[in-house]
């Protein structure tokens, strides 16, 4: 991963070290390590973790206007929870309930780094969407896809050979999924 967001192993283990906080997600900005880098580098089951087809674009789904980034290539985020109680829910729903919570949705990358960092946060039928992170249209409105971590049934276009690999998705914000939580951060900062 380091290698990917132009670090050395040394500068995100010093990093680290320095943001040593029980429970922190360390996250590497999405402009140094875009999540079409990142979802090759998952792994559940041994199956390498992968990007659906129809998601040539994912790197296009930034950041909502609402969430500031901290202007360096590392930082953490605390407090981050999966949102299982919101499962049922659309996007649409959750977003406004996470906002009244003082809580930030997590970006995709984030998302992604949470996998990295703790392999058993994605487990089958409590998988999770990553509501910060939308692409716009190209008059600048959002468009109504939203991005999700889970895992693949290995059905369809995913193929049988990616059974049980984690899968980067996309759900429409209106639609409700009873597997799917709302990963969320209470804080993002750069030291």
């Amino acid at each position: 991963m380091h290698d990917i967001a132009g670090l050395s192993a040394a500068e995100v283990r010093a990093f680290a070290a320095a943001a040593a906080d029980d429970g922190a997600l360390l996250a590497v900005h999405p402009e140094r390590a875009p999540a079409s880098a990142l979802a090759p580098l998952l792994r559940h089951d041994g199956s390498p973790g992968f990007v659906v087809t129809d998601m040539t674009d994912v790197d296009l789904f930034a950041p909502l206007d609402t969430i500031e980034l901290p202007d360096a290539p590392l930082y953490v985020l605390t407090g981050v929870d999966r949102g299982d109680r919101m499962a049922g829910w659309s996007p649409n729903e959750a977003l406004p309930a996470l906002g009244a919570e003082d809580r930030t949705p997590l970006l995709l990358s984030e998302g992604i780094h949470w996998v990295l960092q703790q392999p058993g946060v994605l487990e089958r039928n409590h998988c999770f969407m990553t509501i910060g992170s939308r692409p716009r249209k190209p008059d600048g409105a959002l468009d109504s896809r939203t991005p999700a971590v889970w895992i693949s049934n290995g059905t369809g276009r995913d193929g049988r050979e990616r059974r049980n690999a984690p899968k980067v998705g996309w759900c429409w914000a209106g639609n409700q999924h009873t597997w799917l939580g709302f990963a969320s951060a209470l804080d993002r900062r750069g030291l």
